[in-house]
């Protein structure tokens, strides 16, 4: 098996062919393997195997490509996966009401995926999740098939790294950390991983490698939750907390910028610090500073609605109640079509549970999916920019680089701008709030 990784020979199961898979299944078929992917989306699988992409970050040429090479095909049969000679699982790993880990896509994947397994096979876990959930749930799950790990296939971790809409970074590009039930997984998972992408780190166990992916993404969160705070702070000064990280980010040592927003999003940063937070439980240990950057984050929703009734206090002389607000932006971060997490979606909420009329433009989702937390809003539609002349406000939500906002504030009433998108263009005026 490890000599045929080293070689790009063999075939590699992709489970979950979302943002991650995606992404990592046309990266192994560039690198010359046989690629396999599963989705239980019958509509997704149909567009591939026609050439076709779904998600707006990755080209329709590339998939063609893949598809035309013969090397590369979808479907949404398990049992198929039997063919290959890794898989490598790439499944969403969300939280529950009570902001507890919910692995049921990895629990049902991994018994579905038991009744397939045959000797030979390396079993790579790349979904963020707690520290012990390879060898403490995947594992026991795959070993009812009667197979062992370490002895009839190879399990490993490998955490996901992708970053949708960074034009710097692709999946080839990004080091990948692996860890393996052992030391013959570990190798396996190295001569793979080391065909896909620029540089594969090797650390200890699963463990060490599940605990890297939350490392990553508490440091982003406690971070953003920080200048989400100064923001507050200084703004009750007067002082602009864009401006001052403009300059100190000028400093060539010890600080690196982050932004504050209207909350967190996307699948990882929201979720991650509640994974670690969870499992500390199980070992009696306080995580108060993780917590406290979530509290800190899940609050900014509020605060921007606060702001905007603000604005329309004292520019509008009304408050929420009626009101037409116009959410400019609902992915959850910039040049994106990507919904997972939306602080838009609560906004929305908070903004219509306090009287006003909410409607959104985004360039790249012009229909509102089914998500888990906001089912109501399913089916709502993009509506113009040009319209926003119609509304008392526009909310600058998302900094989409297409939005036209020399143009939106020349129509628009009020403009609550969370991201600075008018700062950074160069625009002025007295009907602009940031926020």
């Amino acid at each position: 098996m490890i000599a045929g990784f080293r070689e790009r020979y063999g075939t590699i199961g992709v489970i979950g062919l979302g943002y991650v898979g995606m992404p990592l299944a046309l990266s192994a078929v560039r690198a010359g393997f046989q690629v396999l992917g599963l989705d239980i989306d019958a509509s997704r699988v149909a567009k591939i195997n026609a050439g076709e992409s779904f998600i707006r970050h990755i080209p329709g040429q590339a998939v063609a490509e893949a598809v035309c090479t013969g090397r590369f095909a979808a479907t949404t049969e398990i049992a198929r996966l039997v063919q290959a000679d890794a898989i490598l699982i790439c499944l969403p790993t969300p939280l529950t009401r009570h902001r507890e880990p919910d692995l049921s896509y990895i629990e049902g994947t991994a018994r579905a995926l038991a009744r397939q397994l045959r000797p030979g096979q390396l079993i790579v876990l790349e979904s963020t999740t707690f520290p012990g959930t390879t060898t403490g749930v995947l594992r026991p799950i795959l070993e009812e098939s009667g197979l062992r790990s370490g002895r009839d296939f190879l399990l490993a971790f490998s955490p996901e790294r992708e970053d949708p809409g960074n034009p710097h970074f692709d999946t080839a590009s990004i080091p990948k950390v692996v860890g393996g039930d052992g030391p013959e997984a570990l190798e396996a998972a190295q001569a793979l991983y080391d065909q896909l992408v620029v540089r594969t780190v090797r650390v200890a166990s699963t463990e060490t490698a599940e605990a890297v992916k939350l490392t990553e993404n508490i440091f982003r969160s406690v971070n953003i939750a920080l200048v989400n705070e100064l923001k507050l702070v200084f703004g009750a000064m007067g002082i602009d907390v864009w401006d001052v990280i403009d300059a100190a980010k000028t400093k060539p040592f010890g600080f690196m910028p982050f932004y504050p927003g209207p909350g967190l999003g996307g699948h990882c940063i929201p979720i991650d610090p509640f994974y670690l937070t969870w499992k500390a439980r199980e070992f009696d240990v306080a995580t108060r500073f993780v917590e406290l950057a979530g509290e800190i984050n899940t609050r900014m929703p509020y605060v921007v609605v606060d702001r905007v009734a603000e604005a329309l206090d004292r520019h509008g002389g009304r408050g929420l109640r009626g009101a037409r607000v116009l959410m400019v932006g609902v992915a959850y971060k910039k040049n994106v079509d990507d919904m997972r997490e939306s602080p838009s979606l609560k906004l929305i909420e908070l903004l219509e549970a306090r009287g006003a009329q909410v409607d959104y433009h985004d360039p790249f989702i012009p229909v509102l999916p089914p998500t888990r937390e906001h089912a109501t809003l399913t089916g709502r539609f993009s509506v113009p920019i040009e319209d926003a002349g119609d509304y008392d406000a526009a909310l600058i939500a998302t900094d989409h680089d297409e939005v036209d906002y020399a143009g939106l504030v020349a129509a628009s009433r009020i403009v609550v701008d969370t991201r600075n998108a008018c700062g950074r263009a160069g625009l002025v005026a007295g009907h602009i709030v940031k926020a």
